[in-house]
């Protein structure tokens, strides 16, 4: 079973709100909540692949200088390999606004105690407890 790179930010605004969004019913883990992101691309670097993912999937601006590494979480589903590479992204207010499901998904700005409201695959457990610790 190949392993599939992804790169994964935690959107967050003003140290208080996180961006999720909705996966589409067809997709893998499809009807759960996730944090933005998407595949590495062959030669693309995390960061690099975060500002172009974050811009196509929710309409996000953002630079390589407002990341910061966070974790990396090996896992495996019954069907998928994954690698998430999650970064912690720092968004402003004004781009905050811009936020929106360019693909056509349900998108959240909510505050860590909300996240527990939503579902989420199983391989984000621990960017959510990470989440928690650093907002509460």
């Amino acid at each position: 079973m190949k392993e599939v790179h992804v790169a994964v930010a935690v959107a967050v605004v003003n140290d208080a709100e996180v961006l999720i969004a909705k996966r589409p019913d067809d997709k893998h883990q499809g009807g759960l909540w996730e944090f933005p992101g998407g595949k590495v691309e062959s030669g693309e670097t995390v960061t690099a692949a975060l500002v172009r993912e974050l811009d196509e999937e929710v309409a996000l601006p953002t630079a390589e200088n407002n990341m910061a590494e966070l974790m990396q979480i090996p896992f495996e589903y019954p069907d998928k390999k994954v690698f998430l590479d999650v970064y912690w992204v720092e968004v402003g207010v004004n781009d905050a606004l811009l936020a929106h499901g360019a693909e056509g998904q349900e998108v959240r700005w909510v505050k860590a105690h909300q996240l527990a409201d939503f579902q989420f695959p199983a391989a984000n457990q621990p960017i959510l407890d990470a989440i928690i610790q650093r907002l509460s």
